[in-house]
């Protein structure tokens, strides 16, 4: 995977990358919606940005179109964000958690479903199987 940090706008361009496949600067700035459309120029310098970046890489050319295609994997890339925010935290899931509690961006009832999903996936056959989060 790539070492180097994507930005939020390059994130939400692979991010289409992820969803559409190979495909043109033209077809990803069709994707976007009306609220994110930026100027085709734009999401050419991010796609460029993100190839040099090792995220995307070009597939083949038609035409004047370059067709590009991600590099990296979606869970691999994400798992890089977790780790990397997990070492803000002197690598303590704990302390990750407690921030996130106190700034109230989950529940201690997101908490416990989490618990209850984590424990039903392992060797307690008892209450698992609805699979909601």
């Amino acid at each position: 995977m790539t070492t180097a940090r994507l930005s939020k706008a390059e994130t939400r361009i692979l991010e289409q990358y992820w969803k559409l496949g190979t495909c043109s600067v033209r077809e990803i700035l069709e994707s976007l919606p009306d609220d994110e459309r930026v100027a085709y120029t734009t999401v050419q310098t991010l796609v460029y940005r993100l190839e040099t970046k090792g995220a995307l890489r070009k597939v083949k050319k038609i035409g004047n179109a370059q067709l590009f295609a991600p590099a990296i994997d979606q869970s691999e890339f994400r798992g890089g964000l977790v780790r990397d925010l997990l070492d803000l935290f002197g690598g303590s899931p704990r302390l990750l958690v407690s921030n996130l509690l106190e700034s109230g961006t989950i529940t201690l009832k997101d908490l416990k479903a989490l618990q209850n999903a984590a424990s039903g996936g392992k060797s307690h056959g008892g209450r698992g199987g609805k699979g909601n989060a």
